[in-house]
């Protein structure tokens, strides 16, 4: 590596573009412009992957992505940043504010920014799966503000440098030219590390970690919080959106020697693009024909190595009793089939965490991450620290785990940053009085709080899924549980018994509120159930409580309201159909959808089309363009039914109380 990161004559500086809050700086800095720190003005937080690049943008897996980075950037309400800009503006350099990369796992982001030439993304704070994929890839990172003055006077930026305040093994990754490499050189053999006498008492958590540690030159046989690990996984898994990335690079690094570790622990989910045909996003701009490949590329790599996989099936095929038996979102689809309490689950998206419901470390990880994965066994990870959640009930009713969610994101310290990279243990009278369901809500947008994954400790409750859900006898083991004394950095405690309904205003899941201190009405034209948070059995209990009631009192919804109701899983389908559900839903003017991603993902019916459009929704962020165009309001399943009903934002108490003071 060369001593200067830019490769650049002496005092000569680089392009440095400022992620700001002006949309007319922003184009001026496209144009041509060159910003000084100070002229830049306020740096834009919370930069989500959907921002650096849109869903739509994901059905490219190669050297294209170069055309992209921060096309779906917000600034002032506008998307300053056309396709190609970057590249052509000969940036090397982005600055921007805090939580840089927060929401999707998507590898996408920084590989488009590295493709357009991005050498260095400098910002106050990193979300971590972003951080990751980019050391992944060979994108250099820096919190250093500092930094900014002196590429500014054409300073040289060395690289040991800027691996000065990183851990040993990310150093080593980068150093190398990215993980792929460094699995080449170090994992190959890794072996168990062993889980040996603990020195103290440990989380459910590190235990798990303990016993899949795996043993490297590079890292500690133990290592403690912020040091570098990687572990065994149980079960790795992957969807359509990534499967094509990690097959390219795979195939550029290994050729036709290519082999995977352990095939039969891998599986493949197209749970996506069921829907691609009705998705306006893709429609738009043209990129069906992409999207197919990209589903080809996976169905091909899954073929070659003889991996199982579930397709979700079509409305036509569904009808015509064809598809999968088994299918459905990859989330839901792990905890129905494949997780179990005690083990590693890794896969490529950030609600990985929802199998944490089970008792088992379920975490997202990046395209090169899963790619290294599959040809080594070997899952990177830091050692993050702990967060104990405890949750004292009664849960009051008319309030679900969402709603304890929302409430969570709302929590000044949350919004500051305090989860993020850290494990999220949710304990407590009202964890042990909730379904698997919602405790999945719980682990599930540990996503949107920033944290590597949520979990909770396996008790009578997980038996009673596994055994009714999946005909498994399970015995919980002694040790599957946090020791007393054990470390955390930090413990919430929520009085659930004052929660009420919630909400979170449009642009970030941390905008949230009680419903019912809304300073004004809010008219609804979308309302949407399902996704991997809110497309699970007992949100469909929700779901038909609400209709079935609005049925016996006369109601159903509005024209000027669109409902979609997706199922999570072909098994949460049958579950409705058996009991009923499906005639009372269509029965109320919803449509009944195949289980996929859909809307939630912008990838089918149920996203807006127009910026003025409104849609309130059970799935689980609301980033800007992440649903559409128009903005998204998100609540829980009851939330969404009774404002479905009403035509504007109202929980299903006040909607029952203003429907009898009507009468």
């Amino acid at each position: 590596m060369t001593t200067n990161l830019f490769d650049l004559p002496p005092g000569v500086a680089p392009r440095l573009l400022f992620l700001c809050t002006d949309a007319a700086l922003m184009r001026e800095q496209m144009a041509g412009r060159r910003l000084t720190r100070a002229q830049a003005g306020t740096l834009r937080d919370d930069v989500s992957t959907d921002e650096i690049t849109p869903v739509a943008i994901m059905s490219h897996y190669d050297d294209r992505l170069a055309r992209f980075p921060y096309t779906g950037l917000q600034a002032a309400g506008q998307k300053p940043i056309a396709a190609g800009a970057v590249q052509a503006g000969g940036f090397q350099v982005t600055v921007a504010g805090g939580r840089y990369g927060k929401g999707s796992s998507r590898e996408h982001s920084p590989a488009a920014e590295k493709l357009a030439g991005i050498r260095l993304v400098i910002a106050q704070s990193f979300e971590r799966i972003y951080r990751q994929n980019a050391d992944n890839i060979g994108l250099f990172t820096s919190t250093d503000l500092g930094l900014v003055d002196r590429i500014e006077r054409g300073e040289a930026i060395g690289v040991e440098e800027l691996l000065e305040d990183r851990d040993p093994l990310a150093a080593a990754i980068l150093r190398s030219g990215g993980l792929l490499r460094f699995g080449q050189l170090h994992l190959s053999a890794a072996q168990a590390a062993g889980d040996g006498q603990a020195e103290r008492p440990l989380t459910l958590f590190e235990k798990i970690v303990r016993r899949h540690a795996l043993a490297t030159p590079v890292t500690a046989t133990h290592p403690g919080p912020g040091e570098g690990a990687f572990v065994r996984a149980d079960w790795r898994f992957t969807h359509e959106y990534y499967t094509g990335m990690a097959a390219h690079m795979l195939h550029a690094s290994f050729g036709d020697a290519l082999k995977l570790r352990e095939p039969d622990s891998i599986v493949v989910f197209e749970d996506h693009t069921s829907y691609m045909d009705e998705s306006p996003a893709h429609l738009r701009a043209g990129l069906v024909p992409n999207m197919r490949a990209m589903c080809q590329a996976q169905r091909d790599f899954a073929a070659r190595f003889g991996l199982r996989m579930h397709r979700t099936p079509t409305d036509e095929e569904a009808l015509a009793g064809g598809g999968n038996d088994s299918a459905g979102i990859s989330h839901a689809m792990m905890a129905e089939h494949y997780a179990l309490p005690g083990q590693v689950v890794v896969g490529t998206d950030s609600h990985t965490p929802h199998s944490g419901a089970l008792g088992c470390v379920a975490f997202g990880v990046g395209t090169t991450d899963m790619a290294n994965a599959f040809v080594t066994g070997a899952v990177r990870m830091t050692m993050p620290r702990m967060l104990r959640v405890e949750l004292r009930g009664p849960v009051p009713a008319g309030v679900t785990a969402k709603d304890i969610v929302l409430h969570l994101l709302a929590l000044p310290a949350i919004r500051a940053g305090a989860g993020v990279g850290k494990v999220f243990e949710f304990t407590g009278d009202a964890v042990g009085g909730m379904s698997t369901d919602e405790r999945a809500t719980l682990t599930n947008m540990t996503a949107e709080l920033g944290g590597l994954t949520g979990i909770v400790a396996p008790d009578a409750e997980t038996v009673r899924f596994l055994r009714e859900r999946r005909g498994i006898a399970f015995v919980v083991e002694p040790w599957m549980a946090s020791d007393a004394g054990a470390t955390y950095a930090q413990v919430f405690t929520v009085d659930c018994g004052a929660l009420v309904p919630m909400v979170a205003a449009p642009g970030d899941p941390g905008n949230g509120l009680p419903l019912d201190e809304l300073a004004a009405p809010v008219k609804v034209d979308i309302a949407y159930g399902g996704s991997c948070t809110a497309g699970k059995r007992e949100d469909f209990d929700h779901y038909h409580e609400v209709l079935s009631w609005a049925l016996d009192h006369g109601l159903r919804v509005p024209d000027n309201v669109s409902l979609f109701l997706q199922y999570g899983t072909t098994a949460v389908r049958d579950y409705c159909v058996a009991q009923g559900y499906d005639r009372t839903f269509a029965a109320v003017g919803a449509r009944i959808l195949q289980p996929s991603c859909g809307a939630c993902a912008n990838c089918g019916p149920g996203s807006s089309t127009d910026a003025a459009q409104v849609t309130v929704s059970a799935i689980n962020r609301n980033f800007a363009g992440r649903s559409g165009p128009g903005q998204v309001w998100l609540a829980s399943a009851p939330t969404v039914m009774a404002s479905a009903l009403a035509g504007e934002l109202v929980s299903f108490d006040a909607l029952q109380r203003r429907t009898v003071k009507n009468a």
